[in-house]
């Protein structure tokens, strides 16, 4: 079984299949539908919800932490 992934609108319970796929996909297929809603647009960049996430720096609470190099270094 091949897996393509692409987003689409449905028009009247209708969802085309790209035209990049069509050729390849010769028999029934299993369909699994994920909705998704309306992501609003960041106003600090062009990216908008888990892009942006992902893009984002870790942080990390370090206060009270102690780093041994030696210790980080052992074999």
């Amino acid at each position: 079984m091949e897996a393509y992934e692409f987003y689409a609108t449905p028009e009247n319970g209708t969802i085309v299949i790209p035209e990049r796929y069509r050729a390849k996909i010769t028999s029934g297929v299993r369909v699994i539908l994920f909705g998704q809603a309306p992501q609003k647009e960041n106003s600090n960049n062009n990216l908008s919800g888990r892009k942006s996430d992902m893009l984002l720096s870790p942080s990390l609470k370090t206060n009270g932490w102690k780093f041994d190099r030696e210790f980080a270094n052992e074999r």
